[in-house]
C-alpha cells in the first residue's frame, strides 16, 4: 500500500514521463502534472487489469509504465477535447 507522499512522487514521475512522450504544448504546472500522473495511474490500472496485464501495486518500474500509459491516454483525451473546442 502506497502512502500519500508516495502517490505524489509517483504521480509526478509518471506525469513528467507522459508529457515528454506525448507531443504538444501543455501549460501545466507541477501540481497539474502530479494530478495527471495520479489519474493516469488509476486509468492505466483499470485498463491494464481489464486486459489481464496486472495493476499498479507499488512503486516499481512496471507500475510506473502502467501509470505513464494511463497518463498518455489522459493527455490524448485532453488534446482531443481542446481541438474540438477550438474548431
Amino acid at each position: 500500500m502506497m502512502g500519500i507522499l508516495s502517490w505524489i512522487v509517483f504521480g509526478l514521475l509518471a506525469g513528467i514521463i507522459a508529457r515528454c512522450i506525448m507531443p504538444g504544448k501543455e501549460h501545466m504546472g507541477i501540481f497539474m502534472t502530479i494530478i495527471l500522473g495520479i489519474i493516469g495511474a488509476l486509468i492505466g490500472g483499470v485498463v491494464s487489469t481489464a486486459l489481464g496485464f496486472g495493476k499498479v501495486d507499488g512503486f516499481n518500474i512496471y507500475s510506473i509504465g502502467i501509470a505513464t500509459v494511463g497518463s498518455i491516454i489522459v493527455l490524448f483525451v485532453i488534446h482531443k477535447i481542446r481541438a474540438c473546442k477550438q474548431s
